[in-house]
């Protein structure tokens, strides 16, 4: 996500749907410098599990994450509230057995799957009712399995997000351990420098 988009505070599904011919325009979102992606798919490898797992990866978008998971092993269920989002991540990730669904992702269509990572990206903050979805998140997860929240607070005067230590706060109950990783120094994962907040919250 651009630090100088302007999103509303929950994004419907016709929002998502209208910018997803141009969502991977943006050099975090699409991946396609060689050196952007490969910074992402380092982290990636350094998040997740070292065997192959299963991961869940809600508010999937176009699946570019996704799709470094599925190079890297793991068998990976995509979910976006956005139709179109979901065709364009299904096409990105056609061969690598990974499967996309259209659905909430405060609520993922699931069922009583059980998964060895929840991953999202740039989302719980849009959420309604953070602390519930983190609940409902948790609740996804195997023994021992883990969440990887990449997160921020983006803008200057009227700034959007969920900041490293709130989103600590609500997930310290639900886990027994957490990590913040702060991530906005190292340009090579936004295409640019960025001066604003962002990190990854890894709980187990």
């Amino acid at each position: 996500m651009s630090s100088e988009s302007r999103i509303p505070e929950q994004p419907t599904v016709a929002y998502w749907d209208a910018l997803a011919a141009d969502f991977d325009d943006e050099p975090d979102h699409g991946l396609r410098d060689p050196v952007t992606r490969a910074a992402w798919a380092a982290r990636l490898r350094a998040w997740l599990p070292g065997r192959p797992c299963e991961v869940l990866d809600l508010g999937c978008g176009t699946g570019s994450l996704a799709l470094l998971a599925a190079e890297q092993g793991h068998q990976v269920t995509g979910v976006d509230m956005a139709p179109r989002m979901a065709e364009l991540a299904r096409a990105k990730l056609a061969g690598t057995g990974a499967t996309v669904l259209v659905g909430d992702a405060a609520e993922p269509p699931v069922g009583e799957r059980r998964f060895d990572v929840v991953l999202a990206r740039h989302l719980l903050w849009a959420l309604p009712g953070p602390e519930r979805v983190l609940r409902r998140w948790t609740g996804l997860l195997r023994p021992g399995g883990r969440l990887v929240l990449i997160e921020g607070r983006w803008g200057e005067s009227d700034p959007v997000g969920l900041p490293a230590a709130e989103l600590a706060r609500l997930a310290e109950p639900l886990t027994t351990r957490t990590r913040v990783e702060q991530l906005a120094a190292d340009s090579s994962l936004w295409g640019r420098p960025v001066s604003d907040e962002r990190y990854v919250l890894i709980a187990e």
